[in-house]
């Protein structure tokens, strides 16, 4: 059985990269972090509980990229650029064969993007991970919840409801073929960070929030803390791959509350939609247009033709769900 400073020591602790913004990393009671000129930190913290955000029997290589993309997510939001971060651990047991494919999932996301271990926190427990995240982006260029605007279109990344597409089949509220669940699957548990975008609309887009917890419930945030209402085009929705194939009524209420599924969603000037479209393309990443917000409050839901569409949409909650 491996000690607490073992298991440490093993899976968790590597040298700096070269350019690395860290100047004390694993090891001692804090890490030292050193921003770069101009640049303001980026900090969230997540926690995911074993059977609360992930099955206790998930894949533990899938498990750590998921939980540390979560959080990079967060930091795609705000438009920041990833450098570091701690990882707090909490085991039933310290098993190497599960030890050793979760720290690969996570690192090797970790190094997709440059992002460095620099310290964090183990104990015997129900298995709990919570990962802060630093991220660093220049002064005033943060994509904010708060900065909405009437008249701005609404945006998405990507597609959306698989990952919860997925959630029913393994909840047995519906059936999917084996290789339809395996698809849907995927994006439940190794959802992408959309790190390149949310840099790439700095400067174009007002504000931004990643999708953890369903579209609608989401951009709800946005509305409220921007002090504006909205209008979405439901069916204008980019359903994923698998969710496409289900029928129109399921199609449209897994995409707008479904979560898990870490897009973002953002607001930007309808003058900006080359713009939008050109940032887009420089991430390599699939953007759509999905409504426009409004100057009077609430979240108005239509059809494809202008229709209202009676949809009472939800959203996933810790402590009511």
């Amino acid at each position: 059985m491996l000690s607490e400073f073992e298991l440490i020591a093993r899976y968790f602790t590597r040298p700096s990269a070269p350019d690395s913004r860290t100047a004390l990393g694993v090891g001692d009671d804090c890490a030292l972090l050193t921003p770069a000129p101009g640049m303001q930190l980026a900090v969230s913290t997540d926690m995911l509980v074993a059977g609360r955000h992930f099955f206790p029997e998930v894949d533990p290589l899938t498990l750590g990229h998921k939980c540390l993309a979560v959080n990079l997510s967060d930091l795609a939001a705000m438009g920041a650029h990833p450098i570091a971060f701690t990882l707090a651990l909490a085991l039933p047991e310290a098993r190497e064969e599960w030890l050793a494919p979760f720290a690969q999932g996570m690192l090797t996301l970790a190094d997709e993007h440059g992002c460095e271990l620099v310290g964090g926190d183990t104990t015997k427990g129900p298995l709990t991970i919570s990962i802060t995240v630093f991220g660093e982006i220049p002064f005033n260029q943060a994509l904010r919840r708060d900065a909405a605007k009437a008249g701005d279109d609404i945006w998405v990344s990507g597609t959306l409801g698989d990952a919860r597409l997925a959630l029913a089949a393994y909840r047995q509220e519906l059936v999917l073929d084996a290789e339809a669940h395996q698809k849907a699957a995927l994006r439940m548990h190794q959802p992408y960070p959309r790190l390149a975008l949310g840099m790439a609309l700095r400067g174009i887009a007002h504000a931004a929030i990643d999708i953890s917890d369903g579209l609608a419930g989401d951009l709800g945030h946005i509305l409220h803390r921007s002090g504006v209402g909205g209008q979405l085009d439901v069916d204008a929705l980019p359903a994923g791959a698998v969710l496409q194939q289900q029928a129109p009524d399921l199609r449209r209420r897994f995409a707008l509350s479904g979560g898990d599924d870490y897009e973002l969603c953002f607001t930007a000037p309808a003058a900006r939609r080359k713009q939008v479209q050109a940032a887009a393309d420089h991430a390599a990443t699939a953007v759509t247009r999905i409504g426009q917000i409004e100057a009077h409050s609430g979240l108005r839901l239509v059809t494809g033709d202008g229709q209202p569409l009676a949809l009472t949409p939800t959203s996933f909650d810790h402590f009511t769900s």
